[in-house]
């Protein structure tokens, strides 16, 4: 226990995890009748994937780098342990009132919002006292942090009742993780990367500003109107990132596993773009629905990749080993991709119809192999600092 404890990514990155694959498997069975919840399956897996899964990925990995983007001192043991205890007990919490009332549930959910306050709290102190000359890329962090707490209290609130749920959903992804994670890789992967092409300083600023036109589309696509105007703002937003991403020269297939990954996952974005484009064409044209297709194309091959990438990195770093891909795991970054196409062939299932619905269950099977095999690999290291 003192080893895991000993830096902010391993319990964070741990508990992540877990969550990772205990709520996948809840989802799953919640959505197949098999177990009944208090909450909606849609309540359930877009909460959770957001909150308790890549919320706690994103502390971990944002407790051990942004003191070194800011330059300022580390966060002390104990307030970082705290916080993980305190996660901990929310998402039991919450996993305890599924079960049993309703009001445990939001509780829970409560518990979860007050420990990712003090996450941001604790980064804003960050950013504030960081003796960095250069914050622009810190204060798109901390701005979509601000984010994740707003769409957080509007899941709390729908919760009760009140018909925001789809707002709710639709901010945390957008301005939330997928920001997030833009906002990450867009400085470190050409650091990685060792690109020295100079970037358009308007290139994060006009991006936040389409994601949020695209969250706002995307809520009231309903109507027809607001489903094209939806359908521009994909087809620019993946213009303009993979203009500004060929402009890096990054070099994937000269690159090290462990690289390469990341530039994999950082295309995914305006593919998932384009691709929502053309779908949501399809759904006026023919009627039908992908069912979060660009979504997941989106949560899966650019934040997942993203995630695992920087994750594996991190994890070997800071134990004291090479970052380096072996077999295994390059295999594993090229698994990710797999889990990608099942979930995007499900949604093209029901888009026409295949009756194809075993889909999902492999789709979802996929997710916990990944996960599973990941924490086969790197528990042991984030737990016990094994060497490899």
């Amino acid at each position: 226990m003192k080893y895991f404890l000993s830096q902010p990514h391993q319990p964070f990155f741990i508990l992540g995890i877990v969550n990772a694959i205990v709520m996948i498997l809840l989802f799953a069975l919640s959505y197949k009748a098999i177990l009944e919840i208090n909450i909606s399956t849609l309540f359930l897996h877009s909460y959770t994937i957001v909150f308790t899964v890549f919320t706690n990925l994103f502390t971990g990995f944002l407790f051990t780098t942004f003191p070194r983007f800011c330059q300022t001192k580390v966060i002390e043991k104990d307030y970082y342990t705290k916080l993980f205890y305190l996660s901990v007990f929310g998402t039991l919490t919450f996993l305890i009132g599924l079960f049993t009332l309703n009001i445990i549930t939001q509780i829970g959910m409560l518990i979860i919002f007050i420990s990712q306050i003090l996450v941001v709290k604790k980064l804003r102190e960050i950013y504030i006292d960081g003796s960095a000359t250069d914050k622009k890329d810190a204060f798109w962090i901390l701005i979509a942090q601000y984010f994740g707490l707003f769409s957080h209290l509007f899941f709390i609130i729908s919760s009760f009742g009140f018909g925001i749920e789809s707002f709710a959903i639709k901010l945390s992804f957008y301005m939330y993780i997928i920001f997030l994670t833009f906002s990450v890789g867009q400085r470190m992967i050409p650091f990685f990367s060792h690109s020295f092409a100079i970037k358009d300083e308007r290139f994060v600023s006009a991006v936040f500003i389409l994601f949020l036109l695209k969250t706002l589309l995307s809520t009231f696509n309903d109507f027809s109107y607001f489903k094209i105007a939806e359908i521009f703002v994909d087809l620019i937003l993946g213009a303009f990132l993979l203009k500004e991403f060929l402009n890096w020269e990054l070099k994937p297939f000269s690159s090290p596993a462990i690289l390469w990954v990341l530039h994999l996952g950082l295309f995914w974005l305006p593919t998932a773009f384009f691709l929502s484009a053309i779908t949501l064409s399809l759904e006026l044209f023919l009627g039908t629905s992908f069912y979060y297709l660009s979504i997941h194309l989106l949560a899966i091959g650019f934040l997942t990749t993203i995630l695992i990438g920087f994750g594996t990195r991190v994890t070997l770093g800071h134990s004291g080993q090479a970052p380096n891909a072996d077999k295994f795991v390059t295999n594993l970054f090229w698994f990710i991709q797999i889990v990608v196409i099942l979930r995007a062939l499900f949604s093209v299932n029901i888009a026409f119809g295949w009756n194809l619905n075993f889909l999902f269950d492999i789709s979802f099977t996929a997710w916990l192999v990944l996960f599973l095999l990941w924490s086969y690999r790197y528990a042991k290291v984030l737990i016990f600092g094994t060497k490899l």
